[in-house]
C-alpha cells in the first residue's frame, strides 16, 4: 500500500478519492483550508472508521512552508486543490492564478528533490474550449475561454515542464464533466436536481444548448487510482470521459422524469457566460485512457448516465445531505 497525499480532499472529487483510497488500504494524508469552525468539508461526513485513518492538515497550498512539510515521505501525490467556479473566475481572476498556478508551483518545488513515484495533476476538459473536432483527444488544441481555463492550462503546462526539465514523474489527468453525490451547486447537475426537488413552478438556468460529456464520480476516481504504480502514464496527458454527450436541455428532461416533476424553465442572463467564453460542446476520446491506464467507464452511454443520475438524485433527496446546501442557493 502507498503513502498518498491528496490536495483538495475536502471537496467533491477529492473526498470521494480519499474515501476510495482508504478503503483500499492506502495511507492517506490531505490538506484542507483552515477555518475557524475547524471544518474538514466532506471528510466530516465520513464513517468514523475511515475518518480515523486520514491525516488531515489545515492550511493552504499557496503557503510554501506548509506544503514543504506536508509532502515529506509521500509516494504518490494527487493534486486536486483548485478554484473551479467559472463564473467567479470572471470576477476574481487573480485568485485563480494564485491558487491554481502558484499553488501548483509550490507543490512541484516541494517534490523536486524527492523520490516521489508519481504526481497526478488533475486538469479539466475546459482547457480545450469549444470542440474543434470530435471526439476530443489529447492532441486537441488548448483554448482558454475563461480565466479559470487559462489558469488550469498554465498549471498543466507548468507540471509538464517539470517533467521535461527535472524528470519529475508527472501525469496530467483530464476528467470531463464529473457529477455525483457531494457536488457543489456551481455545477449544472446538482443545480438542476435541487431546483426540481425544491421548486414547484419555475427552474432558473443558463444556456440549455451546450453539450457535455458527463462522467460519474466513481469512474473518475477509479481512473485516478489507475495512475498508482503505473509507469506507462508518466509524462502523459490522459482524458477521462465516456465519449457520449448530452445537451443541458436533454439532461434537464431526464432529471425531471426521474423526479416526477416538470417545471417551466426561465433562462436568466446572469447565468449565461459571455458569448465568446461559452464552451459549446465537449466530448472525450478515451482511447488513451483505455490503452495506458486500462480504464473503462462503467457509467457509459445513456443507460450509464441515467444510472449515475438516479444514484445522485437519491443522495440529494436525503435530508441529511441537503442540509449541507444553503436553502437560499436552490435558486442560484
Amino acid at each position: 500500500m502507498k503513502k498518498i497525499f491528496v490536495t483538495g480532499g475536502a471537496g467533491f472529487i477529492g473526498s470521494h478519492l480519499i474515501e476510495h483510497l482508504v478503503k483500499n488500504g492506502h495511507h492517506v494524508k490531505t490538506i484542507v483550508p483552515y477555518n475557524i469552525e475547524n471544518s474538514w468539508g466532506w471528510i466530516d461526513t465520513f464513517d468514523k472508521n475511515i475518518k480515523k485513518n486520514i491525516e488531515v492538515i489545515s492550511g493552504d497550498i499557496c503557503d510554501q512552508s506548509i506544503v514543504l512539510k506536508a509532502v515529506k515521505k509521500i509516494e504518490v501525490l494527487f493534486h486536486l486543490a483548485a478554484l473551479i467556479s467559472i463564473p467567479y473566475s470572471y470576477i476574481s481572476p487573480r485568485s485563480y492564478v494564485s491558487t491554481n498556478v502558484i499553488g501548483t508551483l509550490n507543490l512541484l518545488e516541494a517534490i523536486k528533490n524527492s523520490s516521489i513515484e508519481s504526481f497526478v495533476q488533475t486538469s479539466t476538459s475546459e482547457v480545450y474550449g469549444s470542440a474543434q473536432y470530435l471526439p476530443i483527444n489529447e492532441n486537441h488544441p488548448l483554448n482558454a475561454q475563461s480565466p479559470y481555463a487559462a489558469s488550469k492550462i498554465a498549471a498543466d503546462q507548468l507540471c509538464l515542464s517539470y517533467y521535461r526539465s527535472f524528470n519529475l514523474p508527472i501525469v496530467v489527468i483530464r476528467p470531463f464533466n464529473t457529477f455525483g453525490p457531494r457536488q457543489s451547486l456551481r455545477a449544472i447537475i446538482p443545480t438542476m436536481i435541487l431546483q426540481v426537488i425544491k421548486n414547484n413552478k419555475n427552474i432558473k438556468l443558463g444556456n440549455l444548448y451546450t453539450k457535455r460529456d458527463f462522467s460519474y464520480i466513481s469512474d473518475t476516481v477509479e481512473g485516478l487510482e489507475c495512475c498508482i504504480g503505473n509507469k506507462k502514464c508518466i509524462g502523459e496527458v490522459i482524458n477521462l470521459g465516456t465519449g457520449f454527450d448530452l445537451s443541458m436541455e436533454k439532461t434537464l428532461k431526464i432529471i425531471q422524469q426521474k423526479i416526477g416533476k416538470k417545471l417551466i424553465v426561465k433562462v436568466e442572463k446572469n447565468r449565461l457566460r459571455p458569448k465568446k467564453s461559452e464552451v459549446d460542446q465537449l466530448v472525450s476520446s478515451n482511447i488513451k485512457a483505455k490503452k495506458i491506464l486500462g480504464w473503462k467507464p462503467k457509467f457509459s452511454n445513456l443507460k450509464g448516465f441515467k444510472k449515475g443520475l438516479e444514484d445522485t438524485i437519491t443522495w440529494f433527496k436525503k435530508d441529511e445531505n441537503i442540509k449541507y446546501y444553503k436553502s437560499n442557493m436552490y435558486n442560484f
